[in-house]
């Protein structure tokens, strides 16, 4: 496969873009933007996601080539992630996403007020 088609049903492409554009995804983008991480550190630095879905998250971004996990062999288990090539590639395109949406967040809510006091 030379390119995908998003607009067709059956292309494997659809599947991808819905784990990158997961909320949780685009959070881990952001988060391990120039930084290794470990668990903990990027469950606290992302805020509200549970250990289960960033784990599930996680995996899946290691399937789809983001994500580089990294464990070492001590006791407690020490485990590290960082973004590959591919997941760096990404993550500048979600973080022109992420700057638009922290720069326009006030118009956003204005206009989502404003559609609530028209619609009551």
């Amino acid at each position: 496969m030379q390119r995908g088609e998003l607009l067709n049903v059956n292309c494997p492409s659809r599947d991808i873009l819905k784990r990158i554009t997961s909320r949780w995804g685009v959070l881990i983008f952001i988060a391990l933007k120039d930084e290794t991480l470990r668990f903990s550190e990027l469950r606290r630095k992302i805020g509200g996601v549970s250990e289960r879905m960033l784990s599930q998250t996680l995996r899946y971004m290691e399937e789809d080539g983001f994500i580089k996990r990294i464990a070492y062999p001590v006791v407690p288990p020490h485990v590290e992630y960082s973004l590959t090539p591919l997941g760096e590639e990404i993550q500048e395109r979600i973080a022109g996403l992420a700057d638009w949406l922290e720069t326009n967040i006030h118009q956003i809510m204005a206009q989502r007020h404003l559609y609530d006091e028209n619609h009551k």
